[in-house]
């Protein structure tokens, strides 16, 4: 057999076996609407460790971070370190906030809808959902591009079976099987990415061997005093912080943490899991540089230059498998989740089981144009920064808004507003040139500095001189939110 047949087959089979097992954890219960979006306080901080690291820890960790090392070195990769772990450190002190402020709560832009109001809540949902597509987007792009490298098979197909395999389980059994194989996930995605860096470094001849090219043609990469990597470290760790409080899939998580003190464990213990993994990602560009690749597929290229024996081949692309569809089935439910808060708005005599059937079909339509997308084989980072950028301008207002009673919606709005347009000011083009000719225009630091601080100004300045009599009651937000399972009881006794 070629290699291309033998990469679609592995696909098949490891997308195949995936989806398998979370039907077949699926069909051991009935899934209702609470379980399929919510499975609130179902899990222990182990089982919650292993959705949340694997939720996390996409294909991407496979291209951007080795691209980030192969152009900005050990700085750059500390700044990816930083910047990845710290949401989940974040979410330590907001989870636990969210879920006594709304203990039948969902999500974060229902949160924002009864805190902030309606229009708040509107750019709240784009940006989420924005941020969530693009993340769909980027993460089968990437697979697809990593299945091109390695066995030439057009980035179309990989896409619609890896996708397909995960609508499979994902629209049957909702967050609970999507947690269920994190957790299956999560085992084979650790083993195998410290072993891809234990075989690029024996293939390369050793770590000295690896980096002798690096430390003759590209010394900066192996400093911290390197100012470009530190630079762009900094962008990553402001972008993705606040990007990573607009990921639905995180909130879900926090609900479904059986305690308080399980989302502060789970968590943590994120946080600490995360570091060595983006690390080790990272170390995947710096040995890529031995031949100079430095784009967003530096360790693909890395391993077909290798001339590795197919099976070891074939393990790499079980890794990126299992990285893939741990985050697509999280990012479709999540998607379905805070899509489903409109749609109980909007057709309120709906019943859960009508409702769960419209988010088993929003989850599918979602996944559509994300196929279409990654057969175009953007650049994976740029697609992140891009989504990235519309979450810094929204990001301090949010946080803000979960402990000041002073911060009124329509300044929330506006400093978001504001805030994202800040930054759009000085974002690059596709191929990092600018597209304005202003100072620190197409710098990426000035990027995501820029919408963090204005929408904060803006905020802190306003709420200052806020009237003090109109200050937000916390406590009201206690009776705003409902289960769904309270819906329909309260829907029948209505009808008696």
């Amino acid at each position: 057999m070629s290699t291309g047949a033998v990469a679609l087959l592995v696909t098949l089979v490891t997308a195949g076996v995936f989806a398998l097992l979370g039907l077949l954890h699926a069909s051991k219960r009935t899934i209702n609407l609470e379980d399929y979006l919510v499975s609130r306080n179902r899990f222990g901080w182990g089982m919650a460790v292993a959705t949340i690291v694997s939720s996390a820890m996409g294909v991407w960790i496979l291209f951007s971070p080795p691209q980030i090392g192969a152009t900005s070195g050990i700085a750059g990769i500390l700044g990816y370190c930083l910047g990845s772990a710290a949401p989940m450190l974040l979410l330590t002190r907001l989870g636990p906030r969210l879920r006594r402020l709304m203990p039948t709560g969902h999500s974060l832009n229902e949160f924002v809808l009864y805190r902030f109001g309606n229009v708040m809540y509107l750019l709240t949902l784009a940006v989420i959902v924005f941020y969530m597509f693009i993340y769909l987007a980027a993460e089968l792009t990437a697979i697809a591009k990593a299945v091109q490298i390695l066995a030439d098979v057009p980035l179309g197909w990989t896409a619609l079976v890896v996708i397909t395999a995960t609508f499979i389980y994902t629209t049957y059994g909702g967050l609970d099987a999507t947690i269920f194989t994190d957790a299956i996930q999560f085992v084979v995605i650790v083993p195998l990415l410290l072993a891809s860096v234990i075989v690029a470094v024996i293939g390369l001849g050793g770590w000295q061997a690896a980096i002798a090219p690096v430390q003759l043609n590209a010394p900066e990469l192996l400093s911290l005093a390197n100012v470009d990597g530190i630079k762009m470290g900094a962008s990553l760790f402001i972008a993705i912080v606040a990007a990573e409080m607009f990921n639905q899939s995180n909130w879900q998580r926090v609900y479904a943490c059986r305690t308080d003190s399980t989302v502060k464990r789970a968590f943590s213990a994120s946080t600490l899991a995360i570091l060595p993994m983006i690390l080790l990602a990272g170390i995947l560009g710096l040995l890529a540089m031995h031949f100079g690749f430095s784009d967003d597929r530096a360790f693909f290229s890395l391993i077909q230059q290798l001339s590795l024996p197919l099976w070891i081949v074939m393990v790499v692309l079980v890794l990126a498998l299992a990285l893939v569809m741990s985050t697509l089935s999280s990012l479709l439910n999540g998607i379905a989740s805070v899509l489903t808060v409109d749609l109980i708005r909007l057709f309120p005599q709906m019943q859960s089981s009508g409702l769960l059937r419209a988010s088993r079909t929003l989850t599918v339509a979602i996944g559509i144009p994300a196929i279409v997308i990654a057969s175009q084989g953007f650049d994976v980072l740029y697609l992140f920064l891009l989504a990235d950028l519309v979450c810094a301008g929204a990001f301090f207002p949010i946080v803000y808004g979960f402990y000041s009673q002073k911060l009124t919606g329509n300044v929330a709005f506006w400093s978001a507003v504001i805030g994202i347009a800040a930054g759009a000011l000085f974002f690059p083009k596709p191929d990092f040139t600018p597209w304005l000719s202003l100072p620190f225009a197409g710098d990426l630091l000035v990027s995501f500095t820029a919408p963090v601080l204005v929408s904060a100004a803006i905020s802190l300045v306003c709420s200052t001189f806020a009237n003090p009599q109109h200050r937000f009651d916390f406590d009201q937000l206690q009776n705003q939110a409902h289960s769904y399972a309270e819906r329909d009881l309260a829907r029948v006794k209505i009808t008696e």
